[in-house]
């Protein structure tokens, strides 16, 4: 008899808990019920944060989201909920147990590790007891673990061998390292575009998740945020920034109201937040703030160029000079051209004007009409121009003095045809960067910035420029960067821009000159 009212209490208790973890919020209180399955010597510490990535999760369980990328800091249980807990709740309190599951990082020993993980959850006595009867192990693999449901899940990495399975629902759990160049998140993000995209079961009813931090401009957040295909954005940076606070199609939103304020202050007090921000300033905007560039700017912050508010030129110029950092193509996936033109005044250096496109060296010629002004075919010809006629003509209107052009192949080519076509128009360099990479051309030339001699005025262009140079060198572009590193470098090389401390310093040893020479004749 009292076996019995165990038994009947025992199945009783079951039921209450079966019916939580299989209702609102389920997959939030499946979290919490076998967290110590799998951290068995670590406390479970709640938080909003786990709640929000919880609840996106049963959105796409449901169907109501199939495409889910979730930016979120280190230290977030990323992978433990999505990668171990969601897939086994899925099978379980979720009620579909034959979902098929491909799981991506940038390494496959990450995937794995996640199956030999979940596999602790559903061989555990406790998820026993609740779901054995739902589904049986077939497949206990640390690639492949598959259940007589017909329902597996399969650890790969990026690029790896999974491209060969198909799933309901693939899980692309960081796929970048912290640390990698930008030729391998390029080769990631056309991987994703090209190869992982196609691996869905159902390209309508399928569903893509991505969980990672930010490590570029256009790594592959980047290339969700900005393709065709809608992702809903789960964006939580640790510290609080309401300009980029978001809400999501769930009524989700972001519940912090005061600026600088910690998403998740039981887990990071605030001498853990101090030494996420000692990583550095890069490591701080990308991994923990989920902006790849640092709040105002990077080696070129927002802050340090100088506002010119009127609408007139600080004339007069003592020279102006244009730089080119060339490239022949019309093809926009392919490095387009920077150019900017800078104009030295007795404050420093302003931007005159810049530009980003893509051109082929030269544009068809189009034969002037009768009756036709020279401008009006000047502005006829303007939208079929090259990068020759286009560099020309800009130099040509703001009157430069001189054209830098980087020493490249393109580079040559352009200065023999600007030399052939337009003689006399102005002087043409070509500079050699002498090894020096892009980074190390923008950090020599850093002092001139912090030192608030560079001016912008409030045109489009100079947006285009500061925008480009804040996220140098994690942003898509860095061709106007280039540009403009190599005419301030000259511009400062060649003394037409000169530090305040050294101007004093000349002007003293002006003054010390003209008081101790002697005369030229007897007074």
């Amino acid at each position: 008899m009292k076996l019995n009212l165990a038994l009947a209490l025992r199945e009783k208790q079951r039921r209450v808990i079966r019916s939580k973890l299989a209702g609102p919020a389920g997959l939030y209180h499946f979290v919490k019920h076998f967290w110590h399955t799998v951290e068995p010597s670590t406390d479970f510490v709640d938080g909003w944060p786990i709640f929000a990535i919880c609840r996106h999760l049963e959105a796409v369980h449901r169907g109501d989201i199939t495409r889910l990328l979730m930016n979120v800091p280190p230290g977030s249980m990323k992978s433990l909920i999505t990668n171990v807990f969601y897939p086994a709740w899925a099978w379980s309190a979720g009620g579909r147990p034959g979902l098929r599951f491909v799981s991506f990082s940038y390494g496959s020993y990450l995937t794995e590790r996640d199956n030999e993980r979940m596999l602790i959850v559903l061989k555990s006595p406790e998820f026993i007891d609740l779901y054995g009867n739902c589904f049986k192990l077939v497949s206990e693999g640390k690639i492949k673990i598959g259940n007589d449901k017909r329902g597996w899940k399969f650890a790969s990495s990026v690029g790896g061998i999974g491209t060969g399975e198909r799933g309901d629902v693939i899980l692309l759990d960081d796929p970048h390292k912290i640390q990698e160049s930008a030729e391998v998140i390029d080769s990631t993000v056309t991987w994703v575009r090209e190869t992982m995209a196609n691996r869905l079961n159902d390209m309508k009813r399928s569903a893509i998740v991505c969980i990672m931090q930010r490590v570029n401009e256009m790594d592959v957040s980047g290339h969700f945020l900005n393709g065709e295909d809608k992702y809903e954005h789960l964006l939580i940076p640790m510290e609080y920034e309401a300009d980029r606070a978001v809400s999501t199609s769930i009524g989700w939103s972001d519940p912090r109201t005061e600026e600088g304020e910690c998403y998740w202050k039981e887990r990071f007090p605030p001498e853990a937040v101090a030494r996420c921000k000692a990583q550095g300033p890069f490591a701080w905007a990308s991994q923990y703030q989920q902006r790849p560039e640092i709040r105002g700017g990077g080696i070129i912050r927002r802050d340090y160029w100088r506002r010119w508010e009127s609408s007139k030129w600080p004339l007069p110029f003592d020279y102006i000079v244009a730089s080119l950092d060339p490239a022949f193509t019309k093809l926009t996936h392919n490095d387009p051209s920077g150019f900017s033109i800078w104009g030295v005044f007795e404050h420093g250096a302003i931007l005159m004007y810049a530009w980003r496109k893509w051109l082929e060296i030269h544009g068809p010629e189009l034969s002037r009409l009768p009756g036709e002004t020279e401008e009006e075919h000047r502005e006829r010809s303007r939208p079929v121009w090259g990068l020759v006629e286009t560099v020309a003509d800009d130099c040509r209107r703001f009157r430069v003095n001189h054209l830098l052009i980087e020493s490249k192949a393109s580079g040559h080519s352009v200065s023999q045809e600007m030399a052939r076509l337009y003689p006399g128009a102005c002087g043409v360099s070509l500079i050699d960067p002498k090894g020096l990479d892009k980074v190390a051309r923008a950090l020599r030339v850093q002092p001139e910035f912090s030192n608030g001699q560079i001016w912008a005025p409030n045109r489009k262009y100079a947006q285009l420029a500061i925008d480009e140079m804040a996220v140098f060198p994690r942003g898509q572009y860095d061709d106007i960067t280039d540009s403009a590193t190599q005419a301030i470098w000259w511009l400062r090389s060649h003394g037409y821009l000169q530090r305040r401390a050294e101007r004093l310093r000349e002007q003293e040893r002006l003054a010390s000159d003209y008081k101790t020479r002697e005369p030229l004749y007897p007074a």
